[in-house]
């Protein structure tokens, strides 16, 4: 399965031309912030884990873009281009990258756990599937309360292996709760091929046996990643119960900058490139008339100039007291005060 790779993706752009471009831009900050992060990362600025998307922009731009300001939003540790779509500052995510207390999560989470609670984005999470069972009790807490949102759980192909996945799945089912499930499929958990792992490779048969509708989409198309989310959430906010989509995408590096990488070949992951979700769009939206060369010049510059900006105010920022360290720390019952 995970050795195919089908032709890049084609058909028109169905949009006008302000909000096709938005989408584009979108796809290059994401870009063009990982690609800085990785090199930061060698140059030791950025520690810890760090997890790239690079290859897979176009389902947090598609799916995003189509959500409102009031869904709920949770992801994996692989959610840096989540966050930024999401509306974080670019900068407030690099800060937190560098453990600076200007991040938004005060330099305390660091790349795998971005938080940001005016947009909603309610984490990343470094625990494989941890985020699925949150997402039913976010969605729980907006039924009880009244509230017309959803909430939009990220989560990767390697998580439907874990318990928490079957057990969210089947309360979110039985309660019928707004939560729309979106498995980011690159077809690999780490470095084990999903057909290595799973006895069923169809992700939507699993999904369906818990009577929820699912299907599946071109994770490497931003057009058909933003029809089939906003079908969905349309279907989840209006009181259809969870729905599950499955993103099929491909990252084109590393599962993380420890990784060896020695499980797929350099020729899987160059087919792959070859439907890479940026210049496949790009090409598509200058063959409607929608984007000039020098537009996409233009917007590549805007957005690695805002990746130098987000750059110099991490570097500028300021590191957490040594005396704080124990802020927000909760001290058991009955345990003496540290």
């Amino acid at each position: 399965m995970n050795a195919q790779a089908d032709g890049p993706a084609s058909g028109p752009v169905p949009w006008d031309k302000p909000f096709a471009l938005k989408l584009l831009a979108d796809l290059m900050r994401i870009r063009r912030m990982e690609e800085r992060c990785a090199e930061l990362y060698g140059q030791q600025k950025i520690r810890g884990f760090l997890h790239l998307y690079i290859g897979e922009e176009a389902v947090a731009v598609g799916a995003l873009n189509a959500l409102r300001a009031d869904d709920n939003l949770v992801a994996t540790y692989r959610e840096h281009g989540h966050a930024l779509v999401r509306g974080l500052p670019m900068a407030s995510i690099m800060a937190e990258m560098y453990g600076k207390r200007e991040g938004c999560a005060r330099g305390r989470g660091g790349s795998m756990h971005l938080f940001d609670r005016a947009t909603r984005l309610y984490g990343g999470n470094a625990i494989v599937g941890g985020g699925l069972p949150l997402a039913a009790g976010l969605a729980m807490a907006d039924r009880m309360q009244g509230r017309r949102a959803l909430t939009a759980c990220f989560f990767g192909d390697g998580a439907v292996a874990e318990g928490a996945f079957h057990e969210a799945m089947n309360l979110a089912a039985l309660w019928k709760l707004p939560v729309l499930f979106c498995c980011e499929n690159n077809l690999y958990a780490m470095g084990t091929a999903i057909e290595r792992y799973q006895s069923q490779t169809d992700l939507c048969v699993k999904a369906s046996s818990y009577g929820m509708p699912a299907t599946r989409v071109d994770g490497m198309d931003v057009v058909a990643v933003h029809e089939a989310t906003q079908a969905a959430a349309e279907l989840v906010r209006d009181g259809g119960g969870p729905m599950f989509v499955e993103y099929r995408t491909y990252r084109f590096r590393a599962h993380s900058m420890f990784d060896a990488e020695l499980y797929r070949t350099k020729t899987e992951v160059e087919a792959w490139k070859a439907r890479g979700p940026i210049h496949g769009y790009t090409a598509r939206l200058k063959a409607q008339g929608l984007l000039t060369e020098d537009e996409f010049l233009a917007i590549d510059a805007a957005a690695q100039a805002e990746v130098e900006q987000a750059v110099a105010f991490a570097e500028a920022g300021t590191w957490e007291p040594v005396e704080d360290l124990l802020k927000d720390v909760t001290t058991p019952v009955g345990a003496p005060a540290p």
